[in-house]
């Protein structure tokens, strides 16, 4: 069995040659195996979401390859690469249309390559699948297909984009921060539905958080980052083992720095 995906040597420099040159990826190698679910920790500027995006083809890297289950996407437009991705972002506007109900949402997300648009409507059955899928959230909104996304709160509205993200079951899920605007409880209960998902479709994905309790509470393995490299990579029953004074202990030899980031410290 190959891997779901392969990072090789990827580098990224920004503003090349100007006085705010950043050298936001340093020759990231990683591997996942199908069914991995990776969240990705470290401080400001240490290119968590960087990697996201040089996945997802938000710009080209400069170099180095990125393969998505056998096929070399490194040159793909972000377009192209959609057909392998399901991704949501920290800003629970972006992955819904807010001016359209939650079964159109849901319907373009399912029918998405296919060649037939809204048009024809939704089908009774495509209702009932949705219906299905929306009472398992527990969030009531499998009686609401009809409202409009735009009035639903931040959390509902992640929720969706999750179930929307899976559909077409990527061959990876890019979780960016998805839960940072939310506040505790709802973000613990999109993480919920996120493993669920993410279990029930048996999708390999990746989550950047700031948070050092939900980095060591979800996933099978968990990556440490540090000026544009991996500086640590655990997973298993030694993952199981962490407590966030060892991820703490860690940044520290790494970097040779106190850790500094409030925000990784909070949740």
């Amino acid at each position: 069995m190959g891997y779901m995906l392969e990072i090789r040597n990827i580098s990224k420099t920004f503003n090349k040659g100007t006085i705010n040159e950043k050298k936001a990826l340093d020759g990231v190698n990683l591997n996942l195996n199908p069914g991995d679910f990776v969240t990705i920790i470290g401080g400001n500027g240490a290119g968590k979401s960087t990697t996201l995006n040089a996945i997802a083809g938000a710009w080209y890297v400069d170099s180095g390859q990125i393969i998505v289950d056998g096929t070399d996407i490194t040159r793909l437009p972000e377009h192209k690469r959609a057909a392998y991705l399901g991704r949501v972002f920290q800003d629970p506007m972006t992955g819904t249309a807010s001016t359209m109900s939650i079964e159109e949402n849901m319907a373009i997300a399912a029918r998405r390559g296919a060649r037939r648009g809204l048009r024809w409507g939704i089908s009774k059955k495509e209702r009932e699948d949705y219906k299905r899928q929306l009472k398992e959230l527990n969030l009531g909104l499998e009686d609401r297909l009809s409202s409009k996304v735009g009035l639903l709160s931040g959390g509902q509205r992640q929720a969706i984009t999750l179930l929307m993200a899976a559909a077409r079951k990527p061959k990876l899920l890019l979780l960016d921060e998805h839960t940072a605007a939310l506040d505790p409880k709802t973000a613990a209960k999109v993480l919920e539905i996120s493993d669920k998902i993410i279990a029930e479709h048996g999708l390999t994905a990746m989550m950047v958080t700031h948070n050092m309790k939900d980095a060591i509470a979800h996933g099978n393995r968990l990556i440490m980052m540090h000026e544009g490299k991996i500086i640590y990579d655990v997973s298993g029953e030694e993952k199981k083992r962490l407590h966030v004074s060892d991820l703490l202990a860690k940044f520290e030899e790494a970097s040779g720095d106190e850790f500094a980031n409030d925000r990784m410290m909070l949740g």
